[in-house]
């Protein structure tokens, strides 16, 4: 299963759906809180290529992009294999 990175903030709604899509798919992930590790912000944005928002979610080191583009593969049925490759 490719590892899976997603940039957070607990205050952050989309963030909480995002981890709650990956839960429901049994995918573990590794979460860095923006608010708790504000030096890690300006690695998520260079990693994000500028996005300066959360979540920003990377799987197997290739950014996906913030919560609707996580569903938006779940509704292209290509989530599951980006999970599992």
């Amino acid at each position: 299963m490719n590892t899976i990175e997603i940039y957070t903030s607990p205050l952050c709604g989309f963030c909480h759906a995002a981890k709650r899509l990956l839960a429901q798919k049994g995918a573990s992930f590794a979460e860095v809180d923006v608010l708790k590790n504000p030096d890690r912000k300006a690695e998520m944005i260079k990693r994000a290529s500028g996005g300066r928002t959360v979540p920003q979610i990377f799987i197997g080191g290739t950014h996906i992009g913030g919560c609707d583009d996580l569903y938006a593969l779940e509704r292209a049925g290509k989530l599951d294999a980006l999970l599992s490759a």
